[in-house]
């Protein structure tokens, strides 16, 4: 299990997550941002409980982005399988998330809801992984957003895999901080 919090003067944020089966505790007293999360968790198969509390909207799921996108990071196994893509369709919804894990930050999306792109953004940006997310149809925003979480959750299940080997020609990556 890890454990990440995060607090300013505007949120506060605690995420425990653990690979596991999908079981989620999700309160941000936002309740579709809650649905979004829980969905994301039970697709991915991480076991999460996160709390937080913010004063504005965009201030509070930008942080939860933030915290979960590290947590996530952290739960990564070294030799995971790297790369994952699922299709996600959700009724008028058709959703693709392409994901590589390998620790470089890059997100190209977009979702119709601008704090939502904020939201997968932020996560990417500090779960360091690619994300390539395409929506291929959809006019509910509620059914096209789901649909993303969805994919994303799925295809980074597949990308976490443990192989048992490092998928790079690079080999495993050290970075020290001094």
């Amino acid at each position: 299990m890890t454990t990440i919090v995060r607090e300013t003067k505007e949120t506060k944020v605690t995420v425990e997550i653990a690979l596991g089966k999908g079981v989620a505790k999700v309160d941000t007293g936002l309740p579709f941002f809650d649905h979004m999360l829980s969905t994301f968790a039970r697709y991915a198969g991480l076991d999460l409980t996160l709390h937080a509390r913010g004063d504005l909207r965009h201030h509070l799921m930008e942080d939860v982005a933030i915290t979960l996108g590290t947590a996530v990071n952290k739960v990564i196994p070294a030799t995971a399988a790297r790369y994952g893509e699922r299709t996600i369709p959700m009724d008028d919804a058709l959703v693709q998330a392409c994901i590589d894990v390998a620790g470089r930050f890059y997100y190209r999306g977009p979702l119709r809801n601008k704090l939502y792109e904020h939201v997968m953004r932020s996560f990417c940006e500090h779960a360091r992984v690619t994300l390539h997310l395409r929506i291929l149809r959809g006019k509910d925003s509620h059914h096209v957003t789901e649909a993303a979480f969805k994919a994303l959750g799925m295809a980074l299940r597949d990308a976490m895999v443990d192989s048992g080997v490092v998928f790079s020609t690079k080999g495993a990556v050290a970075l020290e901080v001094k």
